[in-house]
């Protein structure tokens, strides 16, 4: 990527897996990095080495409205564009019909479904100015069926799901694109507390997602993709 075609990408979550992995790749192909976590100390491996001058790793903490408006500001001031956002960070929290845990399906529903509706409200202005701006959702699959009895984590997954493809509709018209991509089970931290009887290594990998993610910022305006759905079992949707 020329240096004049340099785009500047905002990603949050990405301290580790998918999101840190996602970075990895879109800094190797190029682009400007705009990294929301919640501490901007903890960022290690090959993304604490990029220069400043090519990567902002701001404070971002999804459970706090005004810490998106300040990774938004931030951004406009250090790279004075906005291409691509990128919501990723996302929690679970293994809550079942039946319990009674309401400060843990708050934050879910803070976290996973508020908080990128947030970003994307306060980047549309800028998307909109990019003439080609994209928005990627990494949402689940939990945000396309049900299983298990992951209540709160299905609810506030459908809630996401909704909110991007609200975005892609009104986006439309400016040359925004919107994609929701919903991967089942992906190897990480997440998966390996949450889905003890499942084999990492069957999992798809973060690798797969960054991939995936990289080809979508490739098509052009008139080549769109709503939604991309990738399992590593064999399930109905």
């Amino acid at each position: 990527m020329k240096n004049t075609e340099k785009k500047v990408v905002m990603i949050s979550g990405a301290n580790r897996g998918i999101g840190k992995v996602v970075a990895e790749k879109l800094s190797e192909e190029g682009y400007l990095l705009s990294l929301g976590i919640r501490n901007p100390g903890s960022l290690t491996g090959s993304l604490s080495s990029i220069p400043e001058t090519q990567l902002l790793c701001h404070a971002y903490d999804a459970k706090i409205p005004q810490s998106a408006k300040s990774w938004i500001d931030g951004t406009i001031e250090h790279f004075g564009r906005i291409d691509v956002l990128i919501n990723n960070a996302g929690i679970l929290h293994s809550i079942g019909l039946e319990d009674d845990s309401e400060e843990l399906l708050d934050e879910m529903w803070e976290v996973n479904a508020k908080a990128p509706l947030r970003l994307t409200r306060l980047a549309f202005p800028y998307l909109r100015k990019s003439g080609s701006g994209r928005i990627i959702d990494i949402i689940s699959m939990s945000g396309k069926r049900v299983k298990g009895n992951w209540v709160g984590y299905s609810m506030s997954k459908y809630a996401a799901l909704a909110a991007s493809h609200t975005a892609r509709l009104q986006g439309w018209e400016d040359g925004i694109r919107v994609t929701a991509v919903c991967p089942g089970y992906v190897q990480s931290e997440m998966t390996a507390i949450h889905a003890p009887n499942v084999k990492q290594e069957i999992m798809s990998r973060p690798q797969d997602i960054a991939r995936i993610v990289s080809t979508l910022l490739l098509l052009p305006n008139e080549s769109h993709v709503p939604e991309v759905l990738m399992n590593c079992v064999i399930e109905p949707v």
